[in-house]
């Protein structure tokens, strides 16, 4: 399995809109064949960032998502209007 723990940083200003990505992103992620969790947090300390934390059955699995409308619709959102740090855990 492999962990994808995706930070979200993001202006105030374009909270709003980035949440509203990561949401539509996390509904329809979590649909798709090798996902095993897709969930997405807000910091209860730092209101500026998101937390999305993935769980996939496989790097095939991810290379499938990667390829999804909704995918690329939304991740085109978050890299306009935040920034993001990825970590990748395999177990």
């Amino acid at each position: 399995m492999i962990r994808l723990n995706v930070f979200i940083s993001v202006e105030d200003v374009n909270r709003a809109k980035v949440l509203d990505a990561a949401i539509e992103l996390t509904a329809a992620s979590v649909k798709e064949d090798g996902c095993i969790a897709y969930d997405i947090f807000e910091s209860a300390t730092r209101p500026n960032v998101l937390l999305i934390c993935e769980t996939w059955k496989d790097s095939e699995a991810i290379s499938n998502h990667d390829k999804e409308a909704h995918f690329i619709k939304n991740i085109a959102i978050l890299k306009e209007f935040s920034t993001i740090k990825v970590e990748k855990f395999e177990f």
